[in-house]
């Protein structure tokens, strides 16, 4: 018996294996910064087939054209003869005679070396993109390497990948063979290929249990600066905390993080932050912070790709569930997805003592003011649904600000309508148990499950006034409830370019200071001509370096109202950047400083439910 069990098991394996896409990356033979990867497919059915790479990706909400980084392409039947082919667009390859076809072969450049040239196309944001540097580091986000056939996306992939042997792949994935030069892997389908990124470096990586689910956490640091283990006592705090805080909902057993530092040498990117995935996420930090700041950023960033696993990578609707990697159809429910995703990565740290409570009111204050940077009236399903189009696309960041904001009043509203019983969390929680995985919501349904699974008939009042539509979120009469009031305070006139001077940033390559696209521009820039995307580069003749900067931030605070100014700014034409000159008379404004704070004599029943609220208790 155990004999044939075990032929029966071989031919199984063998059988899986020729039905399934075959797909080879060389990390071995680099050559000019690129990657040769090699497709085999099994049998085609049809003559007339497509074959894409993405437009875009789960978890990302931007055009990023992920075949434009492909060159070389071949289209070979099993004689190694060329079939002909027509390129449709950057991402799309059409064939008229593809039941020839054996095997696709091409070179992938990587994205990280084009984060900079932004003439023809946006950046790929950096943990979503792919880094080549040989003998170094290779960054495999898989959807920037592997493409798919129309009506094949549910064919398994066997991925197998050519490494130098002294190289270490971190992933979530289980290695299939024993060999030093060779990883294999087979996943079920396209979307779990997408869903499995790799990270492959010398090793420098740490594996330990937290809260019951084994972790592996892999870094890349360019210098050598940090090495895996200096993270390990903080990140399994936080990973401990977070398990406590989901309970059932997570019920993952194994994560792994590729924590990715980039150097002031080799490519310089700007994409700072991470990209969840169901048991892995990728993360993109500069190896110049400080490791406190590496920290705080773990628990931030990491945390919220990590919450992803809840929703709406296992609840999500139909548009997520059949993603269409060509041609995608955006959910209306970033509010939920990212919105409540970043507000339960700040409410964890709270509820788990990782955070003060005066350290949580300053982020929702924090959020308040940046929220106001973006249109306020507009609605967030319309805007989440459309995302990918350019009115709207400049908004999205809102998701991470007033997206949190609206799943805290939601999660204040539950609580008072429950008398604590019911919070955001718990209404998650019942959503997850009814759905899953592998049984999405339709889009437009979703607010009636949200009533059916709470009971509350309030939840579509507030849905249908905040999220949906388009009157402002009256933060200051939530807050109210649970005890907390917004103190306003006047600072005295001042001059600068953008309404918030918090927001101004420093270019280092320019010498100069650059804004934030988002920032309101003050009343004299707007009297000038200024623009936004303007860099200042001098003021009155002062030219600015980073050693003078407050000298040059000091004289911009002694001009007076009524004072002729002289802006020196570099204006971006085409690939270079113009140097002209904008006069005015100086303009001073006074700014409305908001900060939040607890009240000193909360009535009892704001007590009672801002206790609720910050340590999730009933």
């Amino acid at each position: 018996m155990k004999k044939i069990a075990i032929s029966l098991g071989i031919l199984a394996v063998a059988f899986v294996q020729a039905q399934s896409i075959k797909t080879n990356i060389d990390l071995v033979n680099v050559k000019d910064d690129k990657i040769a990867v090699t497709m085999e497919f099994p049998k085609m059915k049809s003559n007339d087939v497509k074959f894409h790479f993405p437009k875009t990706v789960p978890g990302t909400y931007s055009v990023d054209d992920y075949g434009r980084f492909i060159e070389g392409i071949k289209f070979l039947d099993n004689k190694g003869k060329e079939i002909a082919f027509t390129k449709v667009n950057d991402n799309t390859y059409s064939l008229k005679n593809a039941k020839s076809l054996n095997k696709i072969t091409y070179l992938v450049n990587d994205s990280f070396d084009e984060e900079n040239d932004t003439d023809k196309h946006k950046a790929v944001f950096s943990p979503s993109g792919t880094d080549i540097e040989q003998g170094k580091v290779y960054l495999i986000n898989t959807h920037g390497f592997v493409g798919y056939i129309d009506n094949m996306q549910d064919v398994p992939y066997q991925l197998v990948i050519q490494k130098p042997n002294d190289f270490y792949g971190t992933t979530a994935l289980v290695d299939q063979d024993k060999s030093e030069a060779t990883d294999t892997f087979t996943l079920a389908n396209y979307a779990k290929l997408t869903d499995s990124p790799l990270m492959y470096s010398k090793p420098d990586y740490i594996t330990f249990n937290a809260g019951g689910m084994d972790l592996v956490l892999g870094v890349y640091s360019p210098t050598g600066k940090y090495k895996a283990a200096d993270f390990k006592v903080n990140l399994e705090k936080m990973v401990v905390a977070q398990k406590k805080f989901l309970g059932d909902m997570n019920t993952n057993k194994k994560y792994a993080i590729m924590l990715y530092l980039a150097g002031t040498e080799g490519p310089q990117i700007k994409g700072f932050g991470a990209l969840e995935h169901h048991e892995s996420t990728s993360v993109v930090l500069h190896e110049m912070m400080p490791k406190e700041a590496i920290d705080e950023s773990i628990v931030d960033v990491v945390s919220h790709e990590f919450f992803h696993t809840v929703n709406p990578l296992k609840t999500h609707s139909e548009e997520i569930h059949y993603f269409d990697y060509a041609d995608p159809k955006m959910s209306q429910h970033l509010w939920m997805y990212e919105g409540g995703t970043e507000y339960f990565a700040n409410l964890f740290q709270i509820q788990e003592g990782l955070i003060t409570k005066d350290q949580f009111l300053q982020r929702i204050g924090d959020k308040i003011k940046n929220s106001k940077s973006y249109d306020d009236t507009m609605p967030f399903t319309v805007m989440s649904k459309n995302i990918l189009q350019d009115q709207y696309k400049d908004q999205y960041r809102n998701v991470y600000e007033k997206g949190t904001l609206l799943t805290m009043c939601l999660d204040i509203e539950l609580r008072k309508l429950s008398n604590g019983e019911m919070g955001y969390r718990d209404m998650i929680r019942k959503l997850s148990q009814r759905f899953g995985e592998n049984k999405p919501f339709k889009d437009d349904k979703l607010i009636d499950e949200l009533v059916t699974i709470t009971g509350y008939p309030q939840v579509k009042d507030f849905y249908n006034k905040y999220i949906a539509g388009s009157q402002p979120t009256p933060y200051a009469d939530y807050l109210a409830q649970v005890g907390v009031e917004i103190k306003k305070q006047e600072t005295p006139p001042m001059f600068w370019f953008i309404k918030d001077p918090a927001q101004t940033g420093y270019d280092e390559k320019n010498n100069a200071f650059a804004f934030d696209d988002h920032s309101a521009l003050s009343p004299f820039s707007k009297s000038i001509g200024f623009k936004i995307t303007d860099q200042v580069f001098a003021l009155d003749g002062k030219t600015i370096n980073i050693q003078n900067a407050q000298e040059f931030i000091s004289y911009a605070q002694s001009i007076k109202e009524g004072q002729n100014v002289t802006v020196t700014v570099l204006r971006k034409n085409g690939d270079k950047m113009d140097k002209i000159d904008l006069k005015g008379k100086a303009v001073l404004d006074k700014i409305t400083m908001e900060t939040l704070q607890f009240k000193a004599n909360p009535t009892p029943a704001e007590q009672k439910l801002q206790d609720q609220w910050l340590t999730g208790k009933k």
